[in-house]
């Protein structure tokens, strides 16, 4: 369990273009998780926890998160990225692969800031939701995956992915509106 641990909520690939091969199937489940999303992410601002966005680069290597988040809201899809921006105190990590911590500065960043506890929401829970839980673990960081604020492809392979977070990788999975950050300190 995360006891007195440090919390951040991690945000998956939500700063998307939606320009790939499974990107219709993917709109349907965002659309249904948004709203969870939104809540995951409010109560981690208002109780002064972390938020750290961790988002694919597009195969734009000379791209930093603001043209990242530019080229999604000029995307097809942009009524799916508004409401999840980042803010101003929002911390952001570009990545290349599946998982959060995959060649990324994520690692550093967690343990500079004190942090001992990951809760992830995002976008793609059978892809890069499964990975990167595997990556937190196999680090020694307690995971939560907030199983109403993440998106799939595959509905079997989500179930299937969760199921496999809660049970191999001990992984704690709650609804968003279940959520409690007391200040900036550890989950309940």
């Amino acid at each position: 369990m995360t006891g007195t641990r440090k919390s951040a909520v991690v945000v998956i690939d939500m700063i998307n273009t939606y320009d790939h091969p499974d990107a219709d199937r993917l709109v349907t489940s965002v659309r249904e998780v948004l709203p969870a999303v939104r809540t995951t992410i409010g109560r981690a601002r208002d109780s002064g926890t972390d938020v750290i966005y961790v988002n694919d680069n597009f195969g734009r290597w000379r791209s930093h998160h603001d043209e990242l988040i530019t080229a999604a809201l000029a995307g097809q899809r942009a009524d799916l990225v508004e409401p999840v921006l980042p803010d101003d105190d929002s911390l952001f990590v570009v990545k290349a692969r599946h998982s959060i911590f995959y060649q990324t500065p994520l690692e550093y960043l967690l343990q500079e800031n004190g942090i001992g506890h990951v809760v992830l929401c995002g976008q793609a829970t059978e892809q890069c939701v499964l990975y990167s839980a595997l990556d937190a673990h196999i680090r020694h960081f307690d995971v939560t995956v907030v199983r109403d604020a993440v998106a799939h492809i595959h509905a079997d392979l989500a179930e299937a992915a969760l199921r496999m977070m809660e049970r191999n990788m001990g992984a704690r999975l709650v609804n968003a509106s279940d959520l409690r950050f007391p200040g900036a300190g550890g989950e309940r």
